[in-house]
This record gives structure tokens, sequence and C-alpha cells, in this order.
């Protein structure tokens, strides 16, 4: 018997099959393959590392100053909390950066880089505040980040998002 064109003889490979259960087997696997590879070219894309990730998205001309600057607001549980209910609500952050933070939205066809990953301690460990505060107030040139202050959310609320999103790299 030969399998899908080859000359591999599948009574040897699956004893104890027909030829018939064989080919619907095959036909099977043929027809889910394309979803298969679609799945693996998502995953791929989702653990790869994006070379430019450490890359600071401030300008070389701002970064100094904009790193100087401290979340004047305290990382309390209560604020933790409140930024939990802008990410997810008002800021719709979770439709990008997913439920999780981990930077998997669902139902979005982005184009460009695959939003953050909040739960990444090395990114976390390389922005400041003061960095988060500035896309969240710019965007992110190159990506789907837009600009959400004053838009969106006022500056206090873009800091309780930030003390949240900090809290992701913590496994709060």
């Amino acid at each position: 018997m030969i399998w899908a064109g080859s000359m591999v003889d599948t009574s040897r490979l699956v004893p104890g099959i027909g030829l018939e259960r064989m080919n619907r087997l095959n036909i099977k696997f043929l027809i889910q393959l394309p979803e298969v590879i679609a799945l693996s070219v998502v995953l791929q894309c989702a653990w790869a590392s994006d070379p430019d990730i450490l890359r600071p998205r401030v300008p070389p001309d701002q970064i100094a100053s904009v790193r100087e600057m401290t979340n004047p607001i305290p990382a309390t549980p209560d604020r933790v909390e409140k930024g939990k209910v802008i990410f997810h609500g008002k800021g719709f952050c979770v439709a990008c950066h997913g439920r999780d933070g981990k930077g998997l939205g669902e139902g979005l066809e982005l184009k460009g880089p695959l939003p953050r990953n909040f739960t990444d301690r090395e990114w976390q460990a390389a922005r400041t505040d003061g960095e988060l505060f500035w896309i969240l107030n710019n965007g992110s040139k190159g990506t789907a980040m837009a600009p959400f202050i004053p838009l969106i959310l006022t500056e206090e609320e873009a800091w309780e998002v930030l003390i949240y999103v900090r809290s992701l790299a913590a496994g709060r």
C-alpha cells in the first residue's frame, strides 16, 4: 500500500488499520495541514524575540529627561486594582496586550511588531516609568501603539495603568 504518493508501505507502518481507514486519516491530516501550519507560524511569532525589544521608543533628545520621570502615584494594592480595571476597560489595553498582558490580544490582525509582553521581566527592568508614560502620551512609532493621553486616559489613569503593568512582571 502506498501512502500519500510516497513509496511507504502503510501495512508496515500501522498494522491493523485497513487501507480505507488509512486513506481517511491521510485526507483528514491533509485537510488540517494548513491550520497546523498557521498555528505554528503564530506560535513562532509569539515566542520569537523581537530584536528591538529593548530599544528605547523615546527619541534620543528626550530620553534623559523622560527616564528621570517617576510615577507620582504610590503602588498600593488599591491602585493596582484601579489600573487593572482601566487596562481591561476604558483603556482597552487588553485588546492588544491580552487579558494576561502577554501581548497576544484577541481577534486583531496587527501589522508590525507584536504588542509588548508586560510579563517579560527583562523588558520591564529596561524601561523606566517615565518611558512608559511617554509612550502612552506619544504612541510608539513603527508599531500599532497609539497615543492615549489625553484622548482616552487622564494622566492619573495612565499612571495607574502603569502600576498595574508593573505588577504583571511580579506575577501579582
